[in-house]
């Protein structure tokens, strides 16, 4: 399996400890016991940039208390939401709150001013009313649309949702609130790509709604700009004596080294940040790791030219000495802790399709009025009552799927 290289210089300076320290949330825009709300259009009906996002959270802070919802509706806009936020999103009381408008707002069309004033005018709104319920809010920008062009900057669709999304910052600081921009790193993405294939895409199966690589593109972004910490953990140990050099996040214990193999035992305190199966490749357009899932090994002093890393006697990956000296990225590398975020994906996923199921097919069915009766509300109330067992349950498999457990690693000198 691939891995990434990533630089250690800046371990000499961290003190040497074996206490086991969550990583820093002192910048992070989402806090323990918050109940998160996803308010948005289509393409945050995807639940793919959401679920990143919650997915980071989650195996980054595992003690925390943390609820997700996504909101998000097909064909929304600022304006149409005002309609169905006191219905949708106000009795889930959120304390959190993302606001990702204006890919149907700008009605593809070139930039006009009464229609970005209509969608400024409009956020304030929603602010308004959901700093009114008591949550904190983010205006988060819509992301470029990717036509099939050289310059989608060029794109009069992009330059007008550019536009607007200046706007939406001046918004943010008058309104005291968030402001997350991903159009303008998203853009940077798009056009390195171009240059290096002009029929490079990050998209999906349209220019507007993004998949899985261009999902996790987004949440990228939106994570960078809510300011969430790239640690999950760090460890530095001497190949030579099994000395602890240092631990940043996590506890290693029982180090040793016989006949070259150099072992011992770790305790992360958070999870390294499961990645989408379908969007992996997403590591060779952003620098995802740097940014949001440093979960490092640093092993000094090996002479021999590949070394095997093994987890809980299971074969995770193969490093030359030169990579683990300078230090690697396990994030994607690291067997049976990996797997155990990939589970942790896979869980969210399916809460996120249940909930979806419930609010849409259950909560919000209109029957015709001859069907509308006091039995049929009974029988809604009876299924939304089932669902949300259902909810809790897979809520509860969540929260204990997101513990980091101990581990004993091993690095030994591969076959040649």
């Amino acid at each position: 399996m691939k891995h990434t290289q990533i630089s250690f210089a800046l371990l000499a300076l961290l003190a040497v400890t074996t206490v086991i320290r969550p990583a820093t949330a002192a910048e992070f825009a989402i806090h323990d016991g918050d109940r998160v709300v996803f308010l948005g259009d289509s393409i945050t009906d995807q639940r793919l940039y959401t679920t990143v996002i919650e997915a980071y959270t989650l195996t980054r802070f595992p003690q925390w208390k943390l609820s997700f919802r996504n909101a998000g509706q097909p064909g929304g806009t600022a304006q149409s939401e005002l309609g169905t936020v006191s219905r949708d999103v106000l009795p889930l009381k959120p304390t959190f709150a993302t606001i990702d408008f204006g890919m149907n707002d700008h009605q593809y069309k070139a930039f006009q001013d009464d229609i970005c004033k209509n969608y400024l005018d409009s956020q304030t709104k929603l602010v308004g009313m959901l700093k009114g319920s008591g949550a904190r809010v983010a205006l988060v920008t819509p992301q470029p649309i990717e036509g099939k062009r050289p310059d989608p900057d060029k794109d009069v669709r992009n330059e007008a949702m550019r536009k607007m999304s200046d706007g939406l910052r001046e918004l943010a600081i008058k309104e005291n609130v968030l402001f997350a921009d991903q159009f303008n790193p998203c853009m940077a993405v798009m056009l390195k790509a171009r240059q290096a294939d002009p029929a490079a895409t990050i998209g999906g199966d349209d220019p507007v709604h993004p998949g899985s690589i261009g999902q996790t593109v987004m949440a990228w972004a939106i994570l960078k700009s809510l300011g969430a910490p790239a640690a999950v953990s760090s460890a530095e140990v001497n190949g030579v004596s099994g000395k602890v050099v240092s631990t940043t996040g996590c506890q290693i214990t029982e180090a040793k080294v016989a006949a070259g193999v150099v072992s011992f035992k770790r305790q992360d305190a958070a999870l390294p940040l499961p990645i989408d199966p379908a969007a992996e490749a997403v590591t060779k357009l952003i620098p995802l790791l740097a940014d949001l899932s440093r979960y490092e090994l640093k092993v000094t002093g090996l002479t021999g030219p590949k070394y095997q890393l093994v987890i809980d006697d299971k074969p995770a990956a193969v490093f030359t000495a030169q990579e683990l000296a300078q230090g690697c990225n396990l994030t994607l590398s690291a067997g049976p802790i990996t797997e155990q975020a990939r589970q942790l994906w896979s869980l969210v996923v399916e809460k996120n399709n249940l909930f979806k199921k419930r609010w849409c097919d259950v909560q919000l069915c209109e029957p015709p009025a001859w069907v509308k009766t006091p039995t049929f509300e009974a029988k809604r109330e009876k299924e939304l009552s089932r669902l949300d067992a259902q909810i809790a349950q897979l809520e509860t498999q969540i929260n204990a799927a997101r513990q980091p457990q101990p581990h004993t690693f091993v690095v030994k000198p591969a076959a040649p």
